[in-house]
């Protein structure tokens, strides 16, 4: 059974920074594909940024570019969240999830696409 737990969640003011990050149970993590999801209240669960199985590609939604960097490091089962710039819309509950696939990099955004998911962390930007 695969199991992801986040950690790294918290109350911040607009500006600040956090880093997210995702430990992986198992040893097939590089068979994964690894994205970050959010979701505010009321509001669907939406993608955020996702990372190839190899580390070398990565994507990210339009709100959180230049401002969130994801990262992983496969010896460790690990994906990071880097979230600088931080404004009161990024305020939400973050997901991280899991997609098995045999292609090193497909871009997947859809909560559908992704067969594994954490327990989530809260973050709150305060204006």
């Amino acid at each position: 059974q695969v199991q992801l737990v986040e950690s790294g969640g918290g109350l911040v003011q607009a500006g600040g920074s956090l880093r997210l990050a995702c430990v992986v149970s198992g040893r097939t993590f590089t068979s994964y594909v690894m994205g970050w999801f959010r979701q505010a209240p009321g509001k669907e669960r939406e993608f955020v940024t996702a990372i190839s199985r190899n580390g070398e590609n990565t994507a990210y939604a339009d709100s959180v570019k230049g401002r969130f960097t994801i990262s992983r490091d496969n010896a460790k089962n690990t994906v990071s969240l880097r979230m600088n710039s931080l404004k009161p819309e990024d305020t939400a509950i973050y997901y991280c999830a899991a997609k098995r696939t045999i292609m090193v990099w497909r871009t997947s955004t859809s909560p559908s696409e992704y067969d594994y998911w954490g327990q989530g962390t809260q973050v709150t930007v305060s204006s």
